[in-house]
């Protein structure tokens, strides 16, 4: 099973750096591991921890919520915005399935957004300039301004 990082963008890219990956559950713990591993160079002054976190939740909703008739993969990108750290998690799945739900406390799921909007400066739900959906976050003061 193949999977590509892009661990050197070009230098004028905002772009820190993006993994493609299978939709697989394999998947979810790999993102982690090689997020943290790649941003460690930039070292950033938010919690990898709490974007690692919310990476798991994106991947995972990716995975489950993604669709797609062919072939189909998950890409991750991180960009450095100014002070901001920037996450995006694209797949094929319909942007208009997106959305922030409130689970009563014995439901098994549906907390992902929740955390993640718990968590981070802001997050986007909407259309994928890959085509499908695109679900990001923002951590501001990543970084010095």
């Amino acid at each position: 099973m193949a999977y590509m990082i892009d661990r050197y963008p070009c230098e004028d890219s905002p772009r820190l750096g993006a993994m493609t990956l299978h939709p697989v559950a394999e998947s979810v713990p790999r993102a982690r591991r090689w997020f943290r591993k790649f941003i460690a160079p930039y070292a950033p002054a938010c919690s990898v921890d709490d974007c690692t976190l919310m990476i798991s939740e994106l991947v995972t909703n990716a995975i489950l919520h993604g669709r797609s008739d062919d072939t189909w993969l998950v890409r991750v990108e991180w960009f450095r915005e100014g002070s901001s750290l920037r996450v995006e998690v694209h797949n094929p799945g319909f942007p208009a399935d997106v959305r922030l739900r409130r689970p009563d406390a014995d439901d098994a799921h549906g907390r992902g957004l929740l955390l993640v909007d718990s968590i981070a400066a802001s997050w986007y739900a909407g259309p994928s300039r890959f085509g499908g959906t695109v679900v990001s976050f923002e951590m501001t003061d990543a970084w010095p301004a």
